[in-house]
């Protein structure tokens, strides 16, 4: 029989990995909370529409790397590739929108067919940061100091830069997307043939390819810092001097775009150089026509999405376990009362390990090697003193305590 392996693209998180991952997502819980944002959950499929609407039906994760299927009641379901969109939705599906603005932190799996590499898999997890219902220039400064904030409690900030630009608002779009159009049109020949199909519908997102005769193309485009209104100019300032302020350090990326229509304004990635060539550690943006894209009122939103395996690979130090102990009961009469023990200790919120079986000998190896930082000895002798002994597992000093002072001695 051939030996079973997880799915490509899938894999095992195993409890010393997942030590890590737990970190990452406990450390971006709580800085989350600190901003005032509230955690929530999607499914982890929703109807396919809600993800074509809201990426793109062209889309390279619409149309090549989403895991769509039609489920037994022939509903078009998929299993989703990103949080954004059924945060969305589940905004304007629950009502919401009297409560703005709406501050969201989430974390969960997520799923795309595509090349598995370094830090990227097909199923992935993400934390994901969203304010739906702000317009104002301070919302996009405090979803990225959520961000700055979380890598630096990871102690990973000093190895990431802020890469920041700005996508306009709509009337500056319309005069970058002529140009655009202008300047794509004359090297039709020299573009992919997705891009050549994107060329009058979505110019914008040619400067996403990732083909590289596009991207030799876009090296030399019009820039849409030439084309920006004088309150998107205003806007983009005020993001600028909010992170200043912020004490968060940039640097102004004028070739980091969005390609979809609904995005405006603030674009923006944490990036490393300690990843290989996948150097984006979480990207976000402002995105005020989601929400009237996927069939809401118009209704201003901006957010960011970080991967969780990408973090961890940063961040790699484990956190220290929480301290347990073992107790190591040595005869029968004592196998009854390391359970009362165990079962006491454990309501007191102190961890312990009480092995199934074997010897004094072999319980204190494996104490030793899970990492116990104290091990409680029990025998006849004990249990007819109403005593217990404490070993200390690193310094080795060993001392006899009442049975009745042994939970205030192991919290000390």
């Amino acid at each position: 029989m051939a030996q079973l392996q997880p799915v490509r693209g899938t894999h095992d998180i195993l409890p010393e990995e997942y030590a890590r991952f737990r970190h990452v997502v406990d450390t971006a819980r709580h800085a989350a909370q600190l901003f005032g944002y509230r955690e929530m959950a999607t499914p982890i499929f929703e109807f396919t529409d809600v993800f074509a609407r809201s990426m793109g039906e062209t889309s390279d994760v619409v149309s090549k790397e989403m895991y769509s299927f039609a489920d037994k009641g022939g509903e078009e379901i998929t299993l989703r590739p990103e949080y954004t969109a059924g945060i969305c939705r589940a905004f304007i599906s629950n009502g919401l929108q009297q409560h703005v603005p709406f501050k969201a932190f989430a974390w969960g799996p997520m799923f795309r067919y595509e090349r598995p590499q370094k830090g990227r898999q097909r199923q992935f997890h993400q934390i994901d940061i969203e304010v739906i219902g702000a317009a104002e220039p301070q919302a996009d400064v405090e979803v990225i100091s959520v961000a700055a904030e979380i890598l630096r409690r990871l102690g990973i900030l000093d190895k990431c830069v802020l890469e920041l630009n700005t996508l306009g608002d709509p009337e500056s779009r319309i005069g970058y997307r002529k140009a655009l159009v202008d300047y794509f049109g004359g090297h039709v020949d020299r573009l992919s043939e997705d891009s050549r199909r994107r060329l009058e519908k979505n110019p914008l997102r040619i400067l996403d390819s990732k083909d590289e005769g596009d991207r030799a193309l876009v090296a030399n485009a019009p820039l849409i810092e030439e084309y920006l209104t004088p309150a998107a100019r205003d806007f983009f300032r005020a993001v600028q001097d909010g992170l200043g302020a912020a004490g968060i350090p940039l640097k102004v990326s004028p070739r980091l775009v969005r390609g979809l229509d609904y995005y405006t304004h603030t674009a923006f990635e944490f990036t490393t150089d300690m990843l290989g060539a996948q150097g984006t550690v979480l990207a976000g943006g402002r995105y005020d026509g989601l929400i009237e894209q996927l069939g809401g009122k118009p209704t201003p939103g901006i957010g960011w999405a970080g991967g969780i395996e990408r973090l961890v690979l940063l961040s790699n130090p484990q956190p220290a376990a929480p301290h347990s102990v073992a107790i190591i009961p040595i005869g029968p009469a004592a196998e009854a009362e390391a359970a009362k023990l165990a079962a006491e200790l454990r309501r007191a919120d102190v961890a312990v390990e009480l092995a199934y079986g074997g010897n004094a000998g072999k319980r204190f190896k494996r104490a030793d090697k899970l990492g116990c930082a104290a091990a409680v000895v029990i025998g006849d002798d004990e249990l007819a003193k109403g005593v217990a002994k404490v070993k200390d597992l690193k310094s080795g000093e060993e001392t006899t305590v009442p049975r009745g002072e042994l939970l205030s001695k192991l919290k000390a």
